[in-house]
């Protein structure tokens, strides 16, 4: 698969539409929709890098659709994150003290 591929199964994956990736990248919403057309062109080094700062994979994932083993995160664990990046600050910190507990055990 290819950038455009990826970067469709990430943005459905984590449930973000594409204002929302514009939003969060600072790159036009219709620059976004030009990647995931079907005559989809590479982004700019620079665009490629803030959409995977935006959608916090790396790079390489969204160009190979590979991570690299120490990147690797499961699929549930970055579910959950994906979740957790909606939570307010406090909910967070709930959380964090939750896993703190059962880590201890």
């Amino acid at each position: 698969m290819g950038f455009r591929e990826n970067l469709k199964n990430e943005l459905v994956f984590q449930d973000i539409r594409i204002k929302e990736l514009a939003y969060k990248s600072g790159i036009n919403p219709r620059t976004i929709e030009q990647y995931l057309s079907s005559a989809a062109k590479m982004p700019s080094a620079e665009n490629a890098v803030k959409i995977a700062s935006a959608l916090n994979v790396s790079v390489e994932q969204l160009v190979t659709g590979k991570t690299s083993a120490k990147d690797s995160i499961s699929p549930d664990i970055r579910a959950m994150i994906t979740k957790m990046n909606k939570f307010s600050p406090e909910e967070k910190q709930v959380i964090f003290d939750m896993v703190d507990v059962l880590a201890r055990k």
